[in-house]
């Protein structure tokens, strides 16, 4: 394994600029609220032993359902978004294509043989994607930043935006600095007639041993006529309140659901949390994701949605389920199949 797979903490004027943040504290990046990675009463050992025998259905039982859609066709009039399992998708939007933590490469670990991807999850490939516009990148970890599908991308993206810090890593694999555009909390850049607003999450970030050194972000994306939340990593927390009155709502909400833990509650939303976060951001829509292509946590590989749905039903509000690979015309259809019934 080569250690370029954990990429490059930043150094030089990226570092100083961190430091300058008023986010970094005490040697890391830091959380609104106080969050430890695993719950105060939480065994690291005992969390071990339960992930090293993990329930039989933390992985389907078959190939999963997905659909081919040609990427190079996606509909101009109104905005699409194709979801590829996980947190990854392609979101197309003032006939831009906005590409958002992709992860192609089978696994979401630094071994390959960890971590791999459900069978039918992993259909797409590079050569499948459009010129992309805009490469989206909320945080480093393995689950949301591709090494191997970085190489590959170089020379098919425009622009890139990410969190603080985590240009080091595109810098080092060799993308131009020129096109890399890393932005603090409730910064804002307009990049193809598109503004892009890095928003806060609850989480962490970090490649290898030291945590913290690069920011992790949700973001705000928004045209002349829609508004989009892309959640990123995170737990529930106040700011989504926060983000839903400063921007007033959004047409959709994509938010994690998936690899929770009661070992783990600060990091990532249980399902019903998801759904709450969701009426909090004002969104007529959310989108669940997190789930569908790799077991990080130890709930059924298809529990998500299912608990997601239930507590939209009470709370009132929509929820889009696509197949991975469905296009999903935003605004236009609400796509509902319970496809992972399976």
């Amino acid at each position: 394994m080569s250690l370029n797979i954990y990429g490059k903490l930043p150094s030089g004027l990226r570092q100083k600029r961190i430091q300058s943040s008023s986010n970094y504290r005490d040697g890391s990046f830091q959380n609104q609220s106080k969050t430890n990675a695993m719950a105060e009463d939480a065994s690291i050992l005992k969390t071990l032993k339960e992930y090293m025998n993990k329930p039989k259905n933390v992985i389907p039982s078959g190939v999963l359902p997905t659909i081919k859609s040609d990427l190079h066709q996606l509909d101009g009039e109104h905005p699409s978004l194709v979801w590829f399992g996980h947190s990854s998708y392609l979101l197309k939007l003032a006939d831009k294509h906005i590409l958002v933590d992709p992860v192609f490469s089978g696994n979401a670990a630094p071994l390959s043989f960890m971590i791999k991807a459900f069978k039918g999850a992993d259909i797409y490939t590079l050569k499948d994607l459009p010129q992309i516009e805009i490469l989206l990148i909320t945080h480093d970890h393995y689950d949301h930043l591709d090494h191997r599908l970085m190489l590959q991308l170089k020379g098919k993206v425009k622009q890139i935006v990410c969190s603080l810090g985590v240009g080091s890593h595109l810098e080092h694999w060799g993308f131009n600095p020129k096109i890399i555009h890393e932005l603090d909390w409730w910064e804002q850049i307009e990049l193809e007639n598109l503004s892009f607003t890095a928003t806060p999450a609850r989480h962490f970030s970090g490649r290898g041993i030291k945590r913290g050194q690069t920011l992790w972000s949700s973001f705000v994306v928004q045209s002349a006529e829609h508004k989009f939340y892309l959640g990123g990593d995170s737990g529930y927390d106040h700011h989504f309140k926060t983000i839903g009155q400063k921007f007033g709502g959004f047409d959709l909400a994509i938010l994690e659901s998936g690899q929770y833990n009661t070992s783990w509650p600060h990091i990532h939303m249980m399902p019903e949390e998801t759904v709450l976060a969701g009426t909090e951001l004002n969104a007529k829509m959310i989108l669940p994701v997190h789930w569908g292509k790799f077991a990080l946590g130890m709930h059924a590989w298809n529990e998500p949605p299912e608990r997601v749905v239930a507590k939209a039903v009470e709370l009132g509000i929509d929820v889009a389920s696509p197949m991975i690979g469905e296009v999903y015309r935003i605004g236009s259809e609400h796509p509902n199949k319970r496809w992972w019934r399976i």
